[in-house]
């Protein structure tokens, strides 16, 4: 199992966002870290096929992030995911498993089996506009599980959820990823540490750090603000 990354650059007039990046990921959990502004929510929604590149390509098993095949095997969550107040919860994922081409019955039974793998077995009857954030972020999780996806990337994923919601989303991803490719986009450090594999490190557009992080000789945090030149990302 591949992602393969090449030179992929995007371009805003004057300024250069993510600058003829190269990766090659296989099978794990990849944490990918970086100041606000370093250009990790570009490089991801390129990755999933949202944004355009300027320059460069982005296949997963062969296939452009431009086909379908493509996205059949892609799960995204993004830092604002979109989402219908006045649906149920159970209503919304069975709404997405048809778009993503489930049958009726498919769609009924995975978003049942989702809603109870991120806790929301009862709150999945009740209306999205009456969730708090981190409840509406746990479904967000379960939305991009859908379609049992091999690509699985989180932008930002962990935001609004309470310390037991952490450590049980870090336990699902850590599974996701020994069959699977993760990416998991974050300020939260120890989101990371826990369970990535690999960790990439962005600055002003650039990959500054690709590697384990059992290798580094400090603790990550120390790492990250060491080759950011400022404040680490928040623990």
């Amino acid at each position: 199992m591949e992602l393969r990354i090449d030179r992929l650059t995007k371009q805003y007039k004057n300024k250069i966002a993510v600058d003829r990046i190269s990766l090659s990921l296989g099978t794990g959990v990849y944490g990918l870290l970086g100041a606000n502004g370093a250009g990790k929510t570009t490089l991801l929604r390129m990755i999933c096929g949202v944004l355009k590149p300027t320059g460069g390509t982005v296949t997963f098993q062969g296939y452009d992030v431009a086909t379908e095949t493509y996205r059949s095997m892609l799960g995204y969550l993004p830092q604002d995911f979109g989402y219908y107040p006045n649906f149920t919860g159970m209503d919304f994922l069975v709404y997405l498993g048809l778009l993503k081409g489930l049958s009726r019955a498919q769609a009924t039974s995975r978003s049942r089996e989702l809603l109870a793998l991120v806790g929301l077995e009862e709150m999945g009857r009740k209306k999205i506009r009456t969730y708090s954030g981190g409840i509406r972020q746990r479904l967000g999780i379960a939305q991009a599980l859908l379609n049992r996806p091999q690509l699985l990337v989180l932008d930002e994923p962990t935001a609004g959820l309470d310390p037991r919601e952490r450590v049980r989303f870090r336990n699902l991803i850590a599974r996701m990823g020994e069959e699977n490719v993760v990416i998991l986009s974050t300020h939260i450090v120890s989101d990371v540490e826990q369970i990535a594999d690999k960790i990439l490190l962005m600055k002003e557009g650039q990959l500054i750090y690709n590697g384990d992080c059992a290798s580094l000789a400090e603790p990550l945090e120390e790492f990250c603000m060491k080759r950011l030149g400022e404040e680490a990302p928040d623990v």
